[in-house]
């Protein structure tokens, strides 16, 4: 079951954390969360799964950047969150998507204890101008049933800023 605004609101504080909090970005069902400043993009013409890539840094000033089509962006929210007993999913909002703005290509979902900034995989159908602290998707949440283990040491967890594709490190771990 998806939890109301409403409910998100009366765990704030508890088993939900979105830190800054503004109650005009809560919705019947989701809060909105804004774009940080900065993106990355891959400086490799190929990239590889088994190596890390190099990035390079953009700052979005507040006169807008324009976006290209078929590039993948890395961005990530102003927001730091941190989700205990639900399952917290993060989806473009439907003014952005109207735009041909795709705010995450797959990883939208999110583990139950999941503690960081959301890693936003931008990319866009046509050139677009995007600005800082924009309101450019929804985190919203799921009950969840049954015995689970918390996700508490992952490679994601308590990142600080825009995290590229660690996957480089699960083949490491084939290799001992």
């Amino acid at each position: 079951m998806i939890l109301s605004g409403k409910e998100i609101e009366k765990n704030m504080g508890g088993k939900i954390v979105i830190e800054p909090f503004r109650r005009e970005r809560l919705n019947p069902n989701s809060y909105n969360l804004s774009l940080a400043p900065e993106l990355l993009v891959y400086d490799a013409p190929v990239l590889d799964m088994k190596k890390p890539n190099p990035v390079k840094r953009f700052v979005i000033p507040e006169t807008g950047l324009q976006l290209e089509p078929n590039r993948l962006y890395l961005g990530r929210t102003n927001e730091y969150t941190k989700t205990e007993g639900f399952v917290p999913m993060l989806e473009g909002r439907s003014s952005t998507g109207r735009l041909g703005l795709f705010i995450h290509v797959t990883a939208g979902f999110g583990d139950v204890g999941f503690a960081g900034y959301w890693t936003l995989e931008i990319f866009c159908v046509q050139p677009i101008v995007i600005y800082p602290n924009a309101e450019i998707c929804q985190i919203y949440y799921h009950d969840i049933h049954g015995e689970y283990e918390p996700y508490r040491s992952g490679k994601y967890q308590n990142n600080t800023g825009i995290q590229p594709s660690l996957m480089y490190r699960d083949f490491e771990k084939e290799s001992r």
